[in-house]
């Protein structure tokens, strides 16, 4: 249920065929919507399309359905199959339960992404470099546009896997109905990672509590023999790992590393950093791969990444900032790397049921220019800062309605020096395919430039 464009449901699909199912592939979207999936999926044969809408018989008749994490477990089609007790379940429920590898699942509101990367760089690194031939694999997967089914089946009890964790897969763990006869039937990561929790996807969640108790997921399941890292200067964060049933390290970033995450990532990441440095020191990886890791990061693309220079004009990618908070991050640390030169904002976007009234204030005293891309979030935006018009920094606000001419209206407004920042802290829905397609776009204006 839900093919999606993440490629998420294509290894489902995929997994399934190949252990001879037959797979119902529904969703809401049109075949030409999803022709990139379709194409991918093209030589499998014993796959079935119902798409453009659900069908109730395709939910009554399924011995198994694996629901996209995109859709609300709420859906009148789950509810419907729920109740004639057809199991429900999701790649992610599936790994857990059957993989045999040691599985480390990293979750939080912001900088899971660098987080999850970084331990399977200090891991990849140091088995490939110290173990030889026979060293464990690591795998890379979750919440990153791909399925764990796609490497589920090479698994051994000596590999690693990084999982990035979303709410939304957490939360499907929550609701997860597939037993199977398994004598365990529901599992946490063996290796929590927590990083942070803000406000975000409260519409899709509802409340702060119920967003919360999603997050609590990657530890929930957890034995007494299993670890949990969390980041223990977040007040959200406090709260709920108290009730954590495994062990737990709370680490903080060695002096000796914060230079090194300042000027490669920024300061906002070093909590971040240094969870992915305890587990890897966890899992014994020596000192030296770490730093020689660090050294060569720079940061993940469409998170603070700097794109190009044209003109004299720096470009910043930030399209993964989907809530305020990691807006506010990355106007606060290019309004340093600007200095006396303007800071030029590209922002807004769709809302979560999320707060503005923090980046409102932070772009009144440290944004030059902004440039706003339509939605609801957008207005919101608007009328907070309305709210605190004193602006000593503010000088010109302009409203666009794409992607390239937001481009061409802050390229038209820099010179020398200046530094233009895609942070739009608002989910990308109903202008963009996703937040990487809003990202992808403002590349490719920037590439476009004369």
């Amino acid at each position: 249920m839900g093919l999606g464009l993440h490629g998420g449901g294509v290894g489902t699909a995929r997994f399934f065929v190949k252990q001879g199912a037959l797979v119902t592939v529904t969703d809401l979207r049109t075949r030409g919507e999803l022709k990139e999936s379709i194409t991918k999926l093209k030589k499998y044969k014993g796959i079935r399309y119902v798409l453009g809408g659900h069908r109730k018989q395709d939910f009554l008749l399924a011995d198994i359905i694996i629901k996209n994490p995109g859709v609300a477990p709420a859906s009148p089609y789950l509810v419907l199959a729920r109740g004639k007790g057809i199991p429900i379940t999701t790649d992610v429920g599936i790994f857990l339960r059957l993989s045999p590898a040691t599985i480390i699942g990293v979750t939080g509101t912001r900088g899971k992404s660098t987080t999850s990367f970084l331990i399977f760089k200090f891991l990849e690194t140091f088995f490939k470099t110290h173990r030889g031939k026979e060293s464990p694999r690591v795998f890379l997967g979750g919440n990153i546009r791909t399925s764990v089914l796609d490497f589920m089946d090479i698994t051994t009890p000596r590999d690693y896997v990084v999982l990035e964790l979303s709410s939304f897969q957490l939360d499907d763990l929550a609701h997860d109905s597939w037993d199977h006869g398994l004598v365990t039937k529901r599992k946490s990561p063996h290796i929590a990672v927590l990083t942070n929790i803000l406000r975000d996807h409260l519409n899709r969640h509802g409340s702060m509590q119920s967003y919360m108790a999603a997050k609590a997921m990657i530890f929930k399941y957890q034995t007494p023999r299993d670890m949990l890292f969390a980041n223990g200067s977040d007040d959200m964060v406090k709260k709920i790992i108290a009730k954590s049933p495994g062990q737990m390290k709370c680490p903080r970033l060695a002096k000796k590393f914060v230079s090194l995450v300042d000027a490669h990532l920024g300061s906002h990441y070093r909590s971040s950093v240094a969870l992915a440095i305890g587990v890897g020191t966890y899992v014994n990886v020596p000192e030296s791969v770490i730093i020689s890791v660090l050294r060569g990061f720079r940061g993940l693309p469409g998170r603070q990444e700097i794109i190009g220079r044209t003109k004299g004009v720096f470009f910043i990618n930030d399209t993964t900032a989907t809530i305020p908070d990691a807006s506010i991050a990355a106007i606060k640390r290019f309004r340093l790397l600007a200095g006396k030169f303007c800071l030029i904002l590209i922002a807004g976007g769709s809302d979560k049921q999320l707060q503005f009234f923090e980046m409102a204030r932070v772009i009144n005293v440290s944004v030059d220019h902004l440039i706003l891309l339509p939605g609801t979030a957008t207005n919101q935006l608007l009328d907070e800062m309305i709210k605190k018009k004193n602006s000593k920094k503010l000088r010109s606000l302009q409203k666009a309605e794409s992607m390239r001419q937001a481009v061409s209206m802050a390229h038209t407004l820099a010179k020398k020096g200046d530094y233009i920042v895609l942070s739009p802290g608002a989910a990308s829905f109903g202008l963009f395919a996703n937040e990487f397609d809003r990202g992808d776009k403002f590349v490719a204006a920037v590439k476009s430039l004369k």
